[in-house]
Parts: C-alpha cells; structure tokens; sequence
C-alpha cells in the first residue's frame, strides 16, 4: 500500500493539500486508485479524520507518519478504515470515531432557496451538535424540518438535514437539501456526510443531486 507523507505539520489554515484535495474531488478529480494512502496533518485542531476515495486513502492527523505506516498492511486496502487502525489512531489521539460516513458532494444551484425562515435560537439538538464540528453555523427551518450550513473539514461547506419524525414520508429531506444547495456561494461544492444505514437519508441526497465521492470516519474529542 503506497503511503505519501508531505511536510508533517505544515496543513495551513485552510487544510493545504486536504483542501485542495477536496476540491478536485468535488470536480471529480480523483487520485489514481493505486492503493496509495496520503498522510497529512490536521487541517484544524478540531478535525481529524481517515478519507477513503476509490482504490485511494487520505489520513489527516497529527500523527507521526511513520507510525501510520507501521499500522497499515501492503496487503489490505481496506485497512484505514477498518476497526484495528482506527482504534489504534483513536487512542493514539485521545479521539473517538464518529461515525463512518459516505461522503456526498454536489454543485451550488443558482437562485434564492425556496421559502425558508432562519432559525433564531439555535435550540435544535441538531444544530448544538453542529455548532461542536462546524464554524459559521447558519440554519432554517419549515414546519417539521430544518437545514443547517456551516464550515467543516478543511473549511468545505457542509449541510445536514433533520426531519422530525412525524413529517417524514413527504419529500421534505429532498427538498431541503436541495435548497442548501441555494445556499452556498456561487463556485463552491457543498458536502453532506450521511450514515450509510440511514437509507431514507441517503435516498432524500442523491435525488436533491448529490454525488457520492467516498466515505470518511471523523475523529472526535470526547464530550464531557
């Protein structure tokens, strides 16, 4: 398994190469899929994380390199993903793994959203836990819903959709995920990681015209 490790610790404020790395991604320019892995540090002292795209991986955390390396098998090109690395990673970190996501990505729509009122209090459960892996948090609700925007890995966009149960079934995931893609600046992807058990959640992405790119796991701190 080729493993690439550039200057460890030089990530810059915007995520250097991860950023940019995301960006081509998003244009559905991807790394060749040799097996190699990327090592690069931490694009923020909050995010960590293991990017897989296809046939390729990217570890972003401040973690000597050549330890990584060490933990990664020739052989196995799942193994970045799998629980012994990220275990071994988590501990090594002080971190826990969020979840293992398939990460969407799609194009910003021209045009205002369609009705939306902004959220003013920012009491959703949702929106707290955003506010802990996202910066410039913003969110709007419609009766039943609420979607949020905010800044993530690398400073991408990011969106999240949450529907209360009781309003499930209407077609409102799909419609406010494509109304996020109102939302962000002309020029810029918007990403949406999605638990891949949550098959409505998937269904309601991929019809607002999100494309899957890979899957990442994020690593977290701990809440107290």
């Amino acid at each position: 398994m080729p493993l690439t490790t550039p200057g460890y610790g030089a990530g810059g404020p915007d995520g250097g190469r991860l950023a940019a790395l995301l960006a081509a991604a998003a244009r559905g320019d991807f790394p060749p899929p040799d097996g190699a892995v990327t090592v690069l540090p931490q694009p923020s002292p909050r995010d960590a994380g293991v990017l897989a795209l296809t046939g390729s991986h990217v570890v972003f955390a401040d973690a000597d390199p050549a330890w990584i390396r060490g933990l990664l098998p020739a052989d196995d090109l799942s193994a970045p993903l799998n629980p012994p690395f990220l275990g071994a990673l988590t501990a090594r970190l002080g971190r826990t793994v969020n979840n293992i996501d398939a990460l969407l990505v799609a194009d910003p729509l021209p045009g205002p959203p369609p009705a939306l009122a902004p959220d003013t209090d920012g009491g959703h459960p949702r929106i707290r836990r955003a506010l802990r892996h996202r910066d410039g948090v913003r969110a709007w609700t419609v009766p039943g819903a609420t979607v949020l925007l905010g800044r993530g890995v690398a400073g991408r966009w990011e969106t999240a959709v949450e529907v209360e149960p009781g309003a499930r079934g209407r077609g409102l995931g799909r419609r406010l995920a494509t109304a996020a893609r109102h939302l962000v600046p002309p020029g810029e992807p918007l990403w949406a990681q999605v638990a891949p058990g949550n098959a409505a959640s998937v269904r309601a992405f991929l019809a607002a015209g999100f494309r899957p790119v890979g899957a990442e796991a994020l690593l977290v701190v701990d809440e107290e």
